[in-house]
């Protein structure tokens, strides 16, 4: 069996690598989003993270790899998707430096004409990439809801959230609507939030070009 990463976050990042394309997949905004999501649904999960008056508020000490919960324990209380927002770019790089020093991935890093910094990202065993994508695959289509591992679910809830299409393209995301609204009720409040943030993030845009 191929070894995958403990984290959360980690587990994101590698099935957003379009391995057909060898390259990341996604916007660095979007997929800071989902990354974001991810740590705050990890801590969810495992109970170091709460929800009051749909805010999440610190819950039962512990480990916190991405200081997400130092940020929520020392501000007033903010909405979920403030808090994917909250640093959703610098979380692409915390967990790209994560993996290249794991040795799952290689990061070549350049200039784009000289002056904008660029970084090509590989995978450097693609199984990793295809046990993630299966084990997300499996909790759509495979045992009941309640049976599914709690991370495969919530890579599910998160990759519908945030659009991945290396996970769910858009015809699986209609196709299995309502699996994904049962793994996302199971997975917590911050896939919602992502949800919110990229249709508020939409809207905007529309607003702003007149359409």
């Amino acid at each position: 069996m191929v070894e995958i990463p403990d984290s959360l976050p980690a587990r994101m990042f590698l099935l957003a690598y379009d391995v057909n394309k060898q390259r990341m997949a996604g916007s660095g905004g979007r997929l800071g989003y989902v990354l974001r999501a991810a740590a705050l649904t990890e801590l969810y999960l495992d109970g170091r993270l709460a929800e009051e008056r749909r805010r999440p508020v610190p819950g039962t000490p512990g480990d916190d790899p991405y200081g997400v919960l130092a940020q929520i324990s020392t501000s007033r209380p903010r909405s979920w998707q403030y808090w994917v927002r909250k640093d959703n770019r610098a979380i692409v790089g915390t967990v790209r430096a994560e993996l290249e020093r794991g040795g799952w991935i290689r990061v070549r890093r350049r200039r784009v004409l000289g002056l904008f910094p660029s970084t090509r990202v590989t995978v450097r065993d693609t199984r990793v990439v295809k046990e993630l994508w299966g084990g997300a695959s499996s909790a759509l289509r495979g045992r009941p809801v309640a049976h599914v591992n709690s991370y495969d679910a919530a890579a599910v809830a998160l990759a519908a959230a945030g659009e991945l299409k290396t996970v769910l393209p858009g015809s699986d995301r209609r196709r299995h609507k309502r699996r994904i609204e049962e793994l996302t009720a199971r997975s917590g409040p911050a896939a919602p939030a992502v949800r919110k943030v990229i249709r508020s993030q939409r809207a905007a845009a529309v607003a702003s070009s007149g359409g």
